[in-house]
C-alpha cells in the first residue's frame, strides 16, 4: 500500500516539464557525485551575493560529494554572473593530537596535519629548512619544548600531500613513551599554531580529501575496536572496499534505470517502447533482491562489532555457574549446592571461533522465589533470555526433567538455543530432551565434552555460507540500505502504471540513490559526519 506521501506527489504533479527538468538536474548531480549539502548551498549563495556587490570571491573551497573515483574533483557551477571553482574542502588550519595510547610505553607519536604541519614540525625539531624533498623521509632530532628547552630526543617523519593519511601535509613526531614527553610536544605544537584535533578528525580529513569513502572511514574505527581476529579481518575487508564495491554497484544500477526513465519523460506516452516498463520493472526487482540480501548481513556485522549475547539459564542447581567457570577456564562465579546462590547476572567476555561473546550467567529460574531480591534476579534473567543471540539452557541430566521445565524448553527458539545436559559424570536421569533443539551432553565439573559445546555454539553464531562472502554491515548501513530498498520497491509499483507513474518512479529512485550515497559518503551532511566521526578517539 502506497503511503500518503505518494498520494501528495500525485496531486503535486501539475507541470510535467518542470518536474522533468528538476528530476534530470538531480540525476546529473547524482551521477557525478554532486549532491550538495546545505552548508555548501549557503556558501554558494554567499559567493553569488559577493559577486552582485562587485566583490569577486575568488576560488571558493566547498564540500561536495566524493566522486566515484574517490579522488578530489574540481567542479564548476555557472551562476550566470561568473563561473566559480568549487573543490573538495582543504583545511585552512593545522591540527595536532597524540596518535598513540596515553600512558607508559616505549614510544609515543604526536601527529600534526594541515598546511602548516611541516613548519610546525620543523620548529619543534629545530630544523632550519624543510625542502619538499624531505617527503617520505625521517630524521633523528632533538625536540624543543614551548619555551625552547630540550623536551626529548626522537624521530620526525615528513609526509607530503596528497600522499599521507589525511591527504594533507603531515608530520609525525616520535618520542619516548610516557605522559611528559608527549605532553611537551603537544604544547609546543599548539604554541606554534596548531589546534588540538577533534575526535576522528584525521580520518574525517582523509574522507573529505578523497583518500577514503565513508564506509572505509568507519572500518578504521571497527579495526581499532576489534576484539577478535575475525572482527579485525572483517574491518580490514571493509577498509579495502568490500562493502563500498557492493553499494556502489547497486548505486550505479539504480541510476541506470533512473536515467532511462528520465530520458523517456521527454517523449509522449505513445512513443515509449512497449517493453520498457516490463524490462525496467525486472531490473528493479533484481535490484530490490540485491539490496535485501545486503541488508540481511546486518546480524553478522552486529556480532563482530558488538559481540554476541550468550545467556546461560536453567533451574537452580542445574550447574549454570559451573558451566560459566568451565567455559572461561577459571573460577568466576561462586558454585554452591544451596539454591539461589546466583541472584544477579554475571557477565564475562568470551571468544567463540573469532566471534566476541558476552557470556552471562543468570539467576536460577523458579516460579516461587524465596524473597524479593531473588524475584528481581529471575525477572532480569528472563529479559536477558529474550534478547539473547544464543541461549544455553542448562539441564541437570542426573534427575528426571520436571514437567514445567519441559514445557519451557519446548517454547524456546531452536535456531538460537542449545540444551546443555549437564552432570554427565553422574548417574543418568534423562538421556536427551524430546524436542528438536540442539543438545550437548557434558560435565561442567570435569570438562568432559566441553569442546563439543563450543563447536555447536560456533555453528549457531556463524553466518551461513552465502552470507560469509558478503560484507558485514553496521546498523547505520542497514537503515540506509533498507530505505533504498523500500524506495526501489515503490518505484517498481509506480513504474507499472506508466504515464505520471514514471515521474514518481524517478523521484523514488532518486531518493533511493541518496540513501545508498549516504552509506559510502557520496551524499553527506555535517550532521552525518558528526555522528560517524564523533565515535572515534582523538588522534585517529
Amino acid at each position: 500500500m502506497r503511503d500518503m506521501r505518494d498520494m501528495r506527489d500525485v496531486r503535486d504533479v501539475r507541470d510535467k516539464r518542470d518536474v522533468r527538468q528538476s528530476r534530470q538536474s538531480r540525476t546529473s548531480h547524482l551521477r557525478h557525485g554532486r549532491i550538495i549539502s546545505r552548508e555548501v548551498r549557503d556558501a554558494r549563495e554567499g559567493c553569488v551575493a559577493a559577486l552582485r556587490r562587485g566583490r569577486p570571491p575568488g576560488s571558493v573551497e566547498c564540500a561536495i560529494l566524493v566522486s566515484s573515483t574517490l579522488q578530489p574533483c574540481p567542479t564548476t557551477f555557472d551562476f550566470g554572473l561568473s563561473t566559480l571553482d568549487f573543490r573538495l574542502p582543504t583545511s585552512n588550519d593545522t591540527i595536532v593530537a597524540l596518535a598513540t595510547a596515553p600512558g607508559r610505553a616505549g614510544v609515543a607519536i604526536v601527529r600534526v596535519s594541515g598546511p602548516e604541519a611541516w613548519a610546525i614540525g620543523a620548529k619543534i625539531a629545530d630544523i632550519p629548512e624543510v625542502p619538499r624533498s624531505l617527503a617520505g623521509t625521517f630524521r633523528h632530532v632533538r625536540f624543543r619544548a614551548r619555551a625552547g628547552e630540550v623536551a626529548d630526543d626522537g624521530v620526525i617523519l615528513f609526509f607530503a600531500a596528497p600522499r599521507s593519511y589525511t591527504g594533507e601535509d603531515v608530520v609525525e613526531l616520535q618520542c619516548h613513551g610516557g605522559g611528559i614527553p608527549s605532553r611537551l610536544l603537544l604544547e609546543a605544537a599548539v604554541a606554534a599554531g596548531a589546534r588540538p584535533a577533534e575526535p576522528g578528525e584525521f580520518t574525517k580529513r582523509a574522507f573529505l580529501n578523497g583518500k577514503i569513502d565513508l564506509a572505509q572511514a568507519e572500518a578504521v574505527m571497527d579495526l581499532v575496536a576489534a576484539r577478535t581476529d575475525r572482527a579485525a579481518a572483517a574491518a580490514r575487508a571493509q577498509m579495502d572496499g568490500r562493502l563500498s564495491n557492493d553499494v556502489n554497484g547497486a548505486f550505479d544500477a539504480l541510476l541506470d534505470v533512473h536515467a532511462s526513465i528520465e530520458h523517456l519523460l521527454d517523449f509522449d506516452e505513445d512513443e515509449i517502447p512497449a517493453t520498457f516498463c516490463s524490462d525496467a520493472t525486472e531490473s528493479l526487482r533484481a535490484l530490490e533482491g540485491r539490496l535485501r540480501r545486503l541488508a540481511s548481513n546486518w546480524h553478522a556485522g552486529h556480532l563482530l562489532r558488538e559481540g554476541a549475547l550468550a545467556v546461560i539459564s536453567g533451574l537452580p542447581n542445574a550447574g549454570k555457574s559451573s558451566l560459566l567457570n568451565a567455559l572461561l577456564g577459571r573460577d568466576r562465579a561462586i558454585v554452591s549446592a544451596i539454591p539461589g546462590t546466583t541472584r544477579d547476572s554475571i557477565e564475562e567476555s568470551f571468544d567463540v571461533d573469532g566471534i566476541p561473546v558476552r557470556l552471562v550467567d543468570t539467576a536460577g529460574l523458579r516460579a516461587e522465589a524465596s524473597d524479593a531480591i531473588e524475584a528481581e534476579g529471575v525477572a532480569r534473567s528472563e529479559a536477558l533470555i529474550r534478547d539473547a543471540d544464543l541461549h544455553l539452557r542448562v539441564v541437570d541430566a542426573s534427575v528426571p526433567l520436571p514437567a514445567d521445565e519441559a514445557r519451557a524448553i519446548a517454547a524456546l527458539p531452536p535456531d538460537r538455543t542449545i540444551v546443555v545436559l549437564n552432570k554427565a559424570d553422574l548417574a543418568r536421569g534423562i538421556e536427551n530432551v524430546p524436542f528438536s533443539i540442539p543438545q550437548v551432553s557434558l560435565s561442567a565439573k570435569t570438562g568432559a565434552n566441553l569442546g563439543e559445546l563450543t563447536r555447536r555454539m560456533a555453528e549457531l553464531l556463524a553466518s551461513d555460507e552465502a552470507a560469509a562472502s558478503a560484507p558485514e554491515i553496521s546498523e547505520r548501513h542497514r537503515r540506509e540500505i533498507e530505505r533504498a530498498r523500500e524506495a526501489v520497491g515503490a518505484a517498481r509499483e509506480w513504474l507499472a502504471q506508466g504515464g505520471e507513474g514514471l515521474v514518481l518512479a524517478a523521484q523514488r529512485l532518486a531518493e533511493g540513490a541518496e540513501a545508498l550515497g549516504r552509506v559510502t559518503g557520496r551524499v553527506w551532511s555535517e550532521e552525518l559526519l558528526d555522528t560517524v566521526f564523533g565515535k572515534f578517539c582523538v588522534g585517529k
